[in-house]
């Protein structure tokens, strides 16, 4: 590679108007002010979307809870009725007769 030259620069006529992944990735940082309130400023803006994303996944994982709180209440319900069906259909146990000792 020729000193000086960007490693990218050969594909700039092949590109023409197309930014590449490397500009994204290194957004110019000119405009951007390095003042104290404008780094306040984007700290603040994380900790608000990490907070959203929190609520959100908390949210969700409650929403599951209780969906398969529901499903076991169901199952629970419906097992118990079946048992309660195979108790009234079934013969009654005879008991049993003790064992006389020999003694």
């Amino acid at each position: 590679m020729r000193e000086g030259v960007p490693p990218h620069a050969f594909l700039k006529p092949f590109f023409k108007g197309v930014p590449l992944i490397s500009d994204f990735m290194n957004p110019s940082k000119k405009g951007v002010p390095r003042t104290a309130k404008a780094i306040f400023d984007a700290w603040e803006k994380r900790t608000e979307l990490v907070k959203l994303q929190i609520n959100a996944e908390s949210a969700a994982n409650d929403a599951k809870t209780a969906r398969l709180r529901a499903l076991r209440l169901e199952k629970e319900a419906r097992d118990a009725e079946a048992a309660r069906l195979n108790a009234l259909n079934s013969p009654p146990s005879q008991a049993k007769q003790r064992s006389k000792k020999s003694g």
